[in-house]
């Protein structure tokens, strides 16, 4: 009868009876325990490793290398471009994918493969043509050197880079949301007598907040681990404009191996708290929208 329902109908969404549901996938169990057996070979026993090697060394021996002054600049360095990087794209990525979604113009998708760009181009190739630009002597760092104003070799120009291979995380995050969302409500919250402003503030912005705060996540992740492109541009001065990567890497070519783990232990519990900070906040902004 039409007013009985099935069990099936009646599991709340989210219980253990909705994960049973017909799918094209083989069932729960399979797919369930081929994801955990791939991330555990693909996440959890590398990471392991870090733990393990670092877990082999004294606590005084960690905190001096893990923890000395120079370890410190370098993860303020290689955290804090990162999330002025990531900030710089959030704004800007922004833009770019409302331009991209809303307005038909000629090349544009000459515009998004540009977009796309810093996703093939090598890094290194990335730092190669930043460092040739914003250099003493390059295209543009000659007009800007007579006036004081150093990009190459400092922090800003760690930043540029960081900026060039993360707008792409924050366009391609947004993008596909604003597409979803259409004019249709705009036009409706004008018809409701809000302005531009409050169509923003209030309709649009709540809606691709989860998206764009996900392409900053992304676009972070990406800098703090990032090495080829800002090598060639950061001058590498211990203390100053040497990253996080690069230190790891200079305790790997001096073979102190235990040393490099550190490190690395030492940004993965950073970045693993920034991320779930970041996780937490897209939680609650989904809830808050749901309510």
């Amino acid at each position: 009868m039409s007013h009985l329902a099935s069990p099936a109908a009646n599991r709340a969404p989210g219980r253990l009876g909705s994960w049973r549901q017909p799918s094209v996938l083989p069932g729960f169990g399979l797919t369930f325990g081929f994801t955990l057996a791939w991330l555990t070979l693909i996440v959890l026993i590398p990471l392991a490793t870090i733990f393990i090697r670092t877990a082999g060394m004294g606590w005084s021996e960690f905190v001096a290398v893990g923890l000395s002054s120079r370890a410190l600049a370098a993860y303020r360095l290689s955290f804090g471009t990162a999330a002025a990087a990531g900030l710089v794209n959030a704004v800007c990525g922004l833009l770019v994918a409302w331009v991209l979604v809303r307005y038909a113009f000629p090349g544009k998708r000459v515009v998004a493969a540009l977009v796309d760009l810093p996703f093939a181009l090598p890094t290194a190739v990335a730092g190669i043509a930043l460092t040739a630009l914003y250099a003493p002597s390059g295209w543009v760092g000659q007009f800007l050197d007579p006036l004081g104003i150093k990009v190459a070799f400092t922090s800003v120009g760690i930043t540029i880079a960081l900026i060039f291979i993360g707008l792409p995380f924050v366009v391609r995050s947004v993008e596909p949301v604003l597409a979803d969302l259409g004019k249709e409500v705009e036009e409706a919250a004008a018809t409701l007598g809000a302005n531009r402003w409050q169509t923003f503030n209030r309709v649009i912005f709540p809606a691709i907040f989860p998206a764009l705060l996900t392409g900053f996540a992304l676009a972070f992740a990406r800098g703090v681990g990032e090495y080829g492109s800002v090598i060639f541009i950061s001058g590498n001065m211990p203390g100053k404009t040497e990253i996080a990567p690069l230190l790891i890497v200079t305790q790997l070519e001096q073979y102190n191996y235990a040393g490099a783990t550190a490190i690395a232990m030492v940004m993965m519990l950073a970045s693993f708290a920034v991320l779930l900070l970041i996780n937490w906040i897209q939680a609650v902004t989904r809830r808050r929208a749901g309510a």
